[in-house]
């Protein structure tokens, strides 16, 4: 089944809005004719099997192309729209691009030669005639056909293409969709852009079930993020680290408020110190929160702690979503046991069938159908897992590994801490040495190396405390929410 038609199998004929909010709304059947509209006109103009970019922020233009481009056979290539015109061009040569859908606002950045459509030709689409069998599931579809390409940074720093196919799409659907017990009642306050696997997730399943979304492209007003939430009646909140770590920290607002109606929240895209979770089950008790764990490979969700196990497994990613399975193996790919430390792999019909014409970095981490994610983990007595690094991230100090995470997480324990970085420098004397970027709040101005080094000597080993500090007033985010190293210092 195409994974257009899994989405729409039961909320095609919704009259409702599946867009609400002050940005813009759309009905469900608005959205499921124009994305019809969209895939006839690509099928009459290049066929199937082509790639097209998608550059827009979250908007109903977005939605509306991905999901035609999907149910035309066509292969959507979204991308961010602050993409620098050197990774554009690249990108757009790779994959022999020759049609995009680019928003207006990105227009104004890049230089574009391919034949596109903005917001401004994008009706002469939608006045194209509707082809009958558009509306119509086509059961025979390949399913293991390629839906999309995300491209992520790889090792080299070289855009890699992840390669996703509809069978991707609808495993990891059905699977979110089970654990999060969503429903048509729900609405989701999207503050994670679609270009990314984690927002994506949110499209595809708020559509199978028949949920509602509410976009917001301006996280920084942290005001307005608040208010969506009540204003809407929102059911449910998603965000990577640097969300939960400026709304708790950053003011007092978040805190201070009330939020009736969310029924749960997400939180992915790295780890979140303890420190902040312990705030957030603190502050607000009766909201469920899910620690999540994936990848861009894995179309989007690999595991999940439930709630109920959060204090007793805190800093613990979970175990497997449904159909998912995990193992944490050794060098010589066996289970390791407690207390021992090897890579998390990943087997389920979510995992991707390869990067784009890069064939040594799929069999580095595509190997005997399992995915090796280059995360380091250890496991409990019952198999929860626990995130300790990347591979590339361990600091070597003196000829001892050190583990970032570790150094970090002490220093979140210190109030008016927004956000860490433990990096490693180049030292003639160690090879490395240990250095802190910290990120403190407006009234932690105060906040100096000397209180921040006493208080890491009484819960760390000497060789773990940082050698050199630096701090900053201001944490700056990327398109998908993480945190970047370019920040300002005090």
């Amino acid at each position: 089944m195409n994974c257009f038609d899994y989405l729409f199998e039961h909320t095609s004929s919704f009259k409702k809005d599946f867009i609400i909010g002050c940005q813009e709304t759309s009905s469900y059947q608005y959205i499921f004719e124009s994305s019809g509209r969209v895939a006839n006109f690509l099928k009459n103009r290049i066929g199937k099997g082509k790639k097209i970019v998608l550059v827009s922020q979250n908007s109903s233009f977005f939605i509306i192309a991905y999901l035609g481009i999907l149910k035309s056979g066509n292969i959507c290539v979204p991308l961010n729209p602050s993409i620098e015109q050197k990774n554009f061009d690249y990108i757009l040569t790779k994959t022999k691009c020759d049609l995009g859908f680019i928003s207006k606002i990105t227009l104004k950045k890049l230089k574009v030669t391919i034949d596109l459509f903005s917001e401004e030709n994008f009706q002469s689409i939608l006045m194209y005639p509707y082809a009958s069998d558009e509306k119509e599931l086509n059961l025979d579809f390949d399913e293991n056909q390629i839906a999309e390409i995300i491209f992520t940074s790889g090792s080299t720093s070289t855009p890699k293409g992840v390669m996703l196919t509809h069978k991707n799409i609808i495993a990891n659907t059905n699977s979110i969709v089970q654990y999060l017990k969503l429903n048509e009642d729900d609405k989701m306050l999207v503050v994670l852009p679609f270009f990314y696997c984690y927002g994506l997730s949110l499209l595809h399943t708020h559509l199978r079930v028949g949920g509602q979304l509410v976009l917001n492209n301006n996280f920084i007003f942290l005001g307005s993020t608040i208010n969506n939430i009540n204003k809407y009646y929102c059911t449910g909140f998603a965000g990577v680290p640097s969300h939960f770590q400026i709304l708790l920290r950053k003011t007092d607002l978040f805190r201070n408020s009330e939020f009736p109606t969310l029924r749960y929240v997400t939180q992915a895209g790295g780890k979140l110190p303890n420190a902040f979770i312990k705030e957030f089950i603190e502050s607000f008790p009766s909201i469920p929160f899910f620690v999540m764990y994936g990848q861009t490979e894995a179309t989007a969700r690999l595991s999940f702690l439930p709630p109920e196990k959060l204090s007793e497994k805190i800093g613990s990613i979970g175990k497997g979503i449904p159909g998912v399975e995990l193992k944490v193996v050794n060098s010589q790919g066996n289970w390791i046991l407690p207390g021992e430390t090897g890579e998390i792999t990943a087997k389920g019909e979510n995992v991707m069938v390869g990067y784009f014409e890069d064939p040594d970095e799929t069999s580095i981490a595509l190997r005997d159908s399992w995915l090796y994610t280059g995360d380091l983990a250890k496991i409990d007595e019952e198999g929860y897992i626990y995130i300790t690094s990347r591979k590339n991230e361990m600091i070597k100090v003196g000829g001892k590994r050190i583990s970032p995470k570790e150094i970090e997480e002490v220093i979140y324990l210190i109030p008016g801490v927004i956000d860490c970085t433990i990096e490693g420098v180049d030292d003639e004397i160690l090879n490395q040495a240990i250095k802190a970027t910290i990120v403190i709040s407006d009234d932690a101005k105060g906040l100096n190396e000397e209180f921040v080094r006493h208080f890491c000597t009484s819960k760390l080993s000497k060789h773990k405390i940082p050698t050199y500090f630096e701090f900053k007033t201001k944490l700056l985010l990327s398109a998908t929410g993480k945190k970047t190293k370019d920040i300002s210092t005090i």
